[in-house]
This record gives structure tokens, C-alpha cells and sequence, in this order.
């Protein structure tokens, strides 16, 4: 695996055992309390319709990851907004 330089950077310090972590300042925790409140907040419903084939698809591979599947939807959904779901080359 080809890791990037900050990984590396990130590796070597582990491996030295020169990697020491400290306790987040105040506002870095309120920044991140608030990022995780939002990314958790459904504030909005929608209603889809579904072939048989997909739902029970859905349901098998949130079944298989522990998850509702409605949670497994909405995360797909997230994913692809955010652009890390990237669309398969044809071809």
C-alpha cells in the first residue's frame, strides 16, 4: 500500500515512538461536538419508491453491516453528496 507523506510522517513518529497525543483544547471540542450534531441531524423525510430486487438488496447488506437499512440509505445518500462515492469507468 503507498501510503501519502503525511502518512508516512504519521508511520515514522509511530514507530519511533515519538507520537505523543494531547488533550484537544475547548474550542477544537466545540467544533467538533457541533460537526457531529450535524452530520447525525435528519431534519428532512422524503419518500422513494424501490424495485423488490433493490429493497431486499438494501435490507440483505445492512442486515450483513448491523445497521437499519434506512440508516444504510441515508449514509449512501451523504456519501455521494460529499463525493466519496465516485461513479465505476465504463468500459
Amino acid at each position: 500500500m503507498k501510503l501519502s507523506k503525511e502518512e508516512k510522517e504519521i508511520e515514522s513518529l509511530y514507530e519511533s515512538n515519538s507520537f505523543e497525543l494531547r488533550k484537544p483544547d475547548k474550542a477544537l471540542l466545540r467544533q467538533l461536538k457541533a460537526a457531529a450534531e450535524n452530520t447525525f441531524k435528519k431534519d428532512r423525510r422524503i419518500n422513494i419508491r424501490l424495485s423488490e430486487h433493490d429493497m431486499v438488496g438494501i435490507q440483505r447488506v445492512a442486515a450483513t453491516k448491523g445497521i437499519p437499512y434506512q440508516s444504510l440509505i441515508s449514509g449512501l445518500i451523504h456519501q455521494f453528496v460529499e463525493g466519496d462515492l465516485i461513479e465505476k469507468s465504463k468500459g
